[in-house]
């Protein structure tokens, strides 16, 4: 690999004006300039940004603080977000802020917040709790994605979308198939609702058309999904269509349904929320309502890297809804019966 020092020894010059002529800064003589670039881009030097990070002070590195590895969507997230960090020349360090005990690390927010990254992406509402962001040093720039309710912390930069919009979809999709005995499956940690802005917009929606009967809650994951669906199948009537607030839900009902010799979607009608990979590679596929993860991802990571560079960027524009959800029928829905 190149160095300046290489670059200085061939160019004739000293190790600092090379670094100023690369950086652009101090001042320096145009013939110097001129052969220093020159010599630059034969020897093909390219920059180093964990040299130049430190340099000025500044840590390459930016951390995207999340509460649920086994979750599907975080390593869907954390891949966009990966990509979005090295366009502006940063690394990102993913961290599972969650104990074994099922618990929230406060102390290892804490220590990423404050020595190992620049700044902190915190993922997902476990992690909103105000016991959890006064974990982050003060002054240690800080911004939310993907949060289901942004208004729960308007003093923070918050990147999302409209996830009641997402639950009106959904619901949306299984009136307009005309199905009425809808049951609505929500995810849940302990005794809070993991998704309440999707599950507001789905069921205000239901209500308007006068078919709601109430939501079951249930561990947020494709086991929650199994049971809960076992349950609600149980039921008589039977519903003709499950509504998942997420996909994981959505994946776990269907696999009840076959379990209890129910065909997907002729006798039961699945929709999740979410797009996650698997919802396109299991069978039958599920349909779901696309929450624009890539987007929002690039959105965040942006968001946060600016807010490094100048503190008050974000100021005048706390809240971002920049996602836009979008319905992607598959094969998990079809008419009532």
């Amino acid at each position: 690999m190149t160095t300046l020092r290489d670059i200085a020894l061939i160019a004739g010059v000293s190790g600092a004006t090379v670094s100023n002529v690369l950086r652009n800064r101090g001042f320096v003589g145009a013939e110097t300039s001129a052969r220093v670039r020159e010599v630059a881009q034969r020897l093909g030097y390219r920059p180093n940004p964990m040299a130049q990070a430190l340099a000025n002070g500044r840590a390459p590195t930016i951390a995207m603080v999340f509460s649920d590895l086994a979750n599907p969507f975080y390593s869907m997230f954390a891949l966009e977000a990966e990509r979005a960090a090295r366009r502006r020349d940063h690394f990102l360090l993913v961290c599972h802020a969650a104990k074994p005990d099922g618990t929230l690390d406060t102390a290892y927010l804490g220590a990423v917040a404050g020595r190992l990254s620049g700044g902190v992406l915190i993922l997902g509402s476990d992690l909103g709790r105000a016991d959890l962001l006064s974990a982050v040093p003060n002054g240690v720039p800080t911004v939310l994605a993907m949060w289901e309710d942004a208004a729960d912390h308007p003093s923070l930069p918050c990147v999302t979308l409209d996830f009641r919009e997402a639950g009106r979809l959904a619901a949306d999709h299984l009136l307009a198939l005309g199905h009425r005995r809808i049951a609505v499956l929500a995810g849940a940690r302990g005794d809070r609702v993991s998704h309440g802005a999707r599950l507001e917009g789905a069921t205000a929606r239901l209500r308007e058309a006068g078919v709601l009967g109430g939501a079951t809650l249930e561990e947020d994951s494709i086991g929650g999904g199994h049971r809960a669906a076992m349950r609600l199948l149980e039921a008589e009537p039977r519903p003709t269509a499950i509504l998942a607030t997420n996909d994981l839900l959505g994946i776990g009902a269907i696999q009840a349904a076959g379990e209890r010799g129910l065909a997907v979607p002729r006798e039961l009608s699945v929709v999740g929320i979410t797009d996650i990979w698997l919802a396109a590679e299991m069978r039958p596929a599920l349909t779901t309502v696309d929450i624009d993860t890539r987007r929002i991802a690039d959105a965040s990571v942006n968001a946060l890297l600016d807010l490094i560079a100048e503190p008050d960027a974000l100021a005048r524009d706390a809240l971002r809804i920049v996602g836009r959800p979008s319905l992607v029928r598959r094969a998990s829905t079809a008419q009532a019966p």
